[in-house]
């Protein structure tokens, strides 16, 4: 158990470490893979889109390292935008098609708590605002990878998807792959790269912190009215009045069989 657990520390720290300092790690793995590199980048943002068990993979702050990387002429730009764009439309597709062949099945009634009003209202969900929802979620992480499995469990038009999932791609890397190309060399930014990176994951959280306080507030606000008017129902229900001191057990057999009965003061 001790060993296991740190294992899962050290594997944790590595992955903290690989994400914190990705131009370093990216410089090494051009050196070392030389035009494999685009393969390796294509594999990763493939699956961090592509594969629901795989969120974690570094998106956002990978695109903006490889910018860097570009403008410091050590990867050539246009390939590595066309690679990337790519991977990032494939991986969307596929995870629609997992949650089109996959997903529907999990909503069959089986497990309780998923059935079809579920996927209906994931599906109503999609035709009302999917188009938004896939575009920015391509700079929300998690959601980002989620987003297209939702789509295709509710069984939202591929070709709508496929239009907002490419355009989605395109802004996703022309923003994060031109800040880094443009910006990611500055003597600032070289100097606290580490810094910049955790910046851009905290601004890409903060979409899903910022809901998930909204529902917090409004679940905690629903509480609180509910628990007003359940008090105030209570407050105004009738109460029998108090007995009076020195009625004793007949005067409490009297009102009980007569609660119209009158108690002096």
């Amino acid at each position: 158990m001790l060993l296991r657990s740190f294992f899962v520390v050290e594997t944790f720290t590595s992955f903290v470490d690989i994400v914190l300092h990705l131009d370093r790690y990216l410089i090494d793995v051009v050196q070392n893979y030389g035009p494999w590199t685009l393969a390796i980048l294509f594999a990763i943002v493939f699956l961090e889109t592509g594969v629901v068990l795989l969120p974690f993979l570094p998106g956002d702050s990978l695109l903006f390292a490889c910018g860097a990387l570009a403008g410091a002429g050590n990867l050539n730009i246009a390939w590595v935008f066309a690679v990337l764009a790519l991977a990032a439309v494939l991986g969307d597709a596929l995870n629609y098609w997992i949650g089109a062949r996959i997903g529907a099945r999990a909503f069959s009634g089986r497990i309780r708590w998923l059935n079809q009003a579920h996927l209906q209202r994931t599906h109503d969900f999609y035709e009302k605002y999917g188009s938004k929802t896939i575009v920015l979620a391509r700079f929300v992480p998690i959601v980002r990878t989620f987003a297209p499995f939702v789509a295709g469990v509710g069984s939202m038009s591929y070709r709508r998807f496929a239009f907002y999932n490419i355009a989605g791609a395109l802004l996703w890397c022309v923003l994060l792959l031109g800040g880094g190309y443009f910006f990611g060399n500055l003597p600032l930014v070289r100097k606290n790269f580490s810094l910049v990176i955790v910046a851009i994951i905290v601004l890409s959280v903060m979409p899903v912190v910022y809901e998930l306080l909204r529902n917090w507030r409004n679940d905690h606000g629903a509480r609180a009215v509910a628990e007003t008017k359940r008090h105030a129902r209570h407050d105004r229900s009738p109460h029998p009045d108090p007995l009076p001191e020195g009625e004793g057990e007949q005067g409490r057999r009297d009102l009980h069989n007569n609660p119209v009965v009158k108690v002096q003061s």
